[in-house]
């Protein structure tokens, strides 16, 4: 259904959010030890997704976002409107209450392949555009401080014409939950 619906989305959506569901299989297995994933749980780690990219809609933050915004900064040429998406923490809900992770170690996680929701090796390509969406108590210090150590990996490439420094598109949403500890991000690229 996916490949025939390609064609469609190319010519009437300005920017689709792709999910696969081997990925996200291997994902409920790996990280949140389920053995035998079933569509409820595929679902519900989606849902999770699309709240994510709808947050700074539903909260107030310290930069918030619109869905315009996306297709402005993710998107560079029409036709190439499908950016992949990263989820970080994900992990079960045993292991939620007694880690703690920072700044840095979900920021680096949402650059893994493993937390990808669609299986593809982004180290093979380059990026044009990125987005990191934060929740939880995170300050603006240290989201800097993961990105520029981000930046000095060499198996992160963008392509030549993106100047980093200047137009990255590093969109900071911090947004009070109950759990001031847990902190998760957001990563949508293309």
């Amino acid at each position: 259904n996916s490949i025939l619906t390609t064609h469609t989305t190319l010519e009437h959506s300005d920017c689709s959010f792709m999910v696969d569901n081997e990925a996200i299989f291997d994902i409920c297995k790996r990280n949140l030890d389920i053995e035998r994933p079933s569509y409820t749980n595929l679902n519900r780690l989606i849902a999770q997704i699309v709240s994510s990219i709808t947050a700074s809609l539903r909260f107030d933050g310290a930069l918030n976002v619109d869905l315009t915004e996306f297709q402005t900064n993710l998107v560079p040429y029409p036709r190439i409107h499908f950016p992949l998406v990263t989820y970080a923490p994900i992990i079960s809900a045993e292991k939620a209450y007694h880690e703690q992770l920072s700044v840095p170690e979900i920021t680096n996680a949402c650059f893994e392949p493993a937390n990808q929701m669609v299986k593809c090796d982004p180290r093979r390509g380059k990026y044009m555009a990125c987005c990191l969406l934060y929740r939880g108590d995170v300050v603006p210090k240290d989201v800097n401080a993961a990105i520029a150590n981000i930046k000095t990996r060499r198996s992160i490439q963008f392509v030549d014409w993106f100047s980093l420094p200047q137009y990255a598109d590093l969109k900071l949403i911090s947004v009070g939950i109950p759990c001031k500890k847990f902190l998760l991000v957001l990563k949508l690229v293309n």
